[in-house]
This record gives C-alpha cells, structure tokens and sequence, in this order.
C-alpha cells in the first residue's frame, strides 16, 4: 500500500518550490492564491529570502505546507494515496492531501496556527533539544524529575528509536540536557526554534487555534490519516478535528505512528515536500522500509 508523508517544520530552504512555481501552470497558480490568501508574496520568501526570514514561524509554517501540498497535487494521477501521516505541521498537509481540509482551509488554519504559536512564543521564551541516543523510558523519566523541581520539560516528539526532541523552558532544557547527558545520552542538542512546540506552554495557542479549527469545514477523508496524537487511523471529520486541537500540546508519536502505519500494509512511502528527514526516521524505525521523494 502506498503511504503518504508530510515534513514539519525545520525542512525550509531558501528556493524551495520555485522549481514547481516556474515549471507547472498548476502549482503557479496554487502559489498565487496562497499569496492572495496570506496577503503577502511568500513565494518571494520562499524563492529569494534569506534564512533568517524563511525561519520565523509564521512564514515558515505556511511555506513548509504549500511546498508539500502544492508537490503532492502537481503528481496529478500519480498521486493515489492509501494513507496519510504528517510531522507536526506536515499533519495540516497529509489532512489537506487526503481530501479532509480544501486547500484554502488548509492554508488558512496553518497561518493562524503559526500566529498563535509566535505569539505563545513571544510571551514565555522556550526552546526544544534532541536528544540521541537514549530509550524513551530515560528521557521520560528526566524530564519528570526536572518538572518536579518547577520546570517544564516534556517529551515533545517521537521520532526514531534513540531520537527524541524534549520541549520546554529554557531553564528546564538546560537542567534536562545536562542530567541527560549524565544518563548516557550521544547528543543533547538544542535546536533553533521558536519557542516549545507540543508542550503545555503552547496552552494559549491551543485556545486560539481551537476557535479557528472549530470554525472550518472538515471533511471525512478519502483514506486513512494517521495522527500525531494516538498515531491511530482517522476517517471521521469529528474526531481528525478533536485530534487536531490536542496535536499542539501533545507528543508527535512519529515512531509509533509508523510502525502502525507497516503494520496497516504500508510497503511504500513517498515524502512529498522539502527535504528527506522523514525518509531518514522511516528507515531508522524500519531498515526494510522503501521510503523515498517523488520521483
């Protein structure tokens, strides 16, 4: 069976899409609207930006996602997924390219999502690290003992045996790399981010993204998508949207999410969007999965 997977955030680079823009009359057209919609020229970020510009936030969340979407459409009667799963943001575009959120919805709710996200940021500074090279029962068990002490630090994203990105504080991921490191662990990385994404301080993004979602139009999708929260299939409009509005402070259980998405049947994974970092995960997670860009 063929799946579907989608990047989050991190997979931006400058020129990314422009290739698609210039060469497709589909994607030119999908880019323009997106510019319409957004009411600003994001193609000229996404084309000709600097690094700096194309990291914040709110224009890298919606870049990541028209990159992805707009590359998935553009395969035309190639594109035939029987599942879908994305990382974090790239859920947004594994909704979208199921058929579950229309493309202007979509784009839409990734804007607000990345508003409401910078200014959670903004409010409380916070940071992320990955973590190499330790089980996920160590991690865990660090990150509690640091939120006993009055920090907060979670476990925030899933994503190979031995990879976890913790989320937090930035005083609770100082304390937890360093005791991580004294556990054993290869790499305690901190990461240039934002702020603490899928942790609790993302709580009063949560509360505005919940109104935007909760105002859109969900559809049931035209095969499974596998999400973050449970890395469960979903089918139905009511409980994707429920699943969406946990997402931004739960753990993306990428590993878990994979391993089911095998067990389902998946034999084949195409990564649709910047970069190949899920290419890199699938196979960590299975070394006989065949998971590759579109060709």
């Amino acid at each position: 069976m063929r799946a579907f997977v989608f990047p989050g955030q991190g997979a931006q680079f400058v020129g990314m899409g422009k290739d698609l823009y210039e060469n497709n009359a589909l994607a030119k057209e999908l880019f323009e609207k997106a510019n319409d919609i957004l009411g600003y020229r994001i193609t000229d970020i996404m084309f000709e930006g600097t690094d700096e510009d194309l990291r914040q936030t709110k224009v890298t969340q919606p870049a990541v996602f028209l990159h992805s979407v707009i590359s998935a459409l553009c395969m035309g009667d190639d594109f035939q997924p029987e599942m879908t799963a994305g990382h974090s943001l790239g859920e947004f575009s594994a909704l979208v390219a199921a058929g579950a959120l229309s493309f202007e919805d979509g784009l839409k709710l990734v804007y607000a999502r990345a508003m409401a996200m910078q200014k959670a940021c903004e409010a409380e500074p916070s940071t992320m690290a990955a973590i190499i090279g330790l089980s996920d029962e160590v991690v865990e068990g660090v990150c509690d003992a640091v939120t006993r002490e009055g920090e907060v630090v979670v476990a925030a994203n899933y994503n190979c045996p031995g990879q976890i990105v913790i989320s937090g504080s930035i005083e609770g991921i100082n304390k937890a790399c360093e005791k991580l490191k004294e556990a054993g662990a290869k790499r305690a990385l901190p990461l240039k981010v934002g702020g603490a994404f899928h942790s609790p301080l993302m709580n009063p993004a949560k509360v505005e993204l919940e109104a935007a979602i909760n105002a859109t139009e969900f559809h049931n999708p035209k095969c499974p998508v596998y999400q973050n929260v449970d890395a469960l299939p979903h089918t139905c409009a009511a409980e994707i949207k429920a699943n969406l509005v946990a997402q931004l402070t739960a753990s993306v259980r990428w590993t878990q999410t994979v391993k089911n998405m095998i067990t389902d049947g998946a034999n084949d994974f195409t990564e649709c969007g910047p970069g190949a970092v899920l290419q890199g995960l699938i196979k960590k997670i299975d070394k006989e999965a065949n998971a590759h860009g579109i060709a």
